[in-house]
């Protein structure tokens, strides 16, 4: 989001800072639900190698790739 005002931003940056805001306000209230479950072993080594891609330098898809290839745009 650019800085500025609130009048400055388009739809979009209003759109999406308000989200933002309104997923941290509810994290806040109800916290994590999967909070104290286990991690499933398949899921955790899935974690393992996600992070080690990113720290060797690799990222996924950009936003932009997954909302078209998923066809939401």
């Amino acid at each position: 989001m650019a800085t500025g005002t609130v009048a400055d931003m388009t739809r979009d940056e209003l759109r999406e800072m308000l989200s933002s805001v309104v997923e941290m306000k509810v994290f806040e209230l109800l916290g994590d639900p999967d909070e104290g479950l286990p991690v499933l072993p398949d899921v955790a080594e899935r974690l393992r190698v996600q992070q080690a891609r990113v720290r060797a330098g690799e990222r996924g898809r950009s936003f932009d790739e997954v909302v078209a290839r998923l066809g939401l745009a």
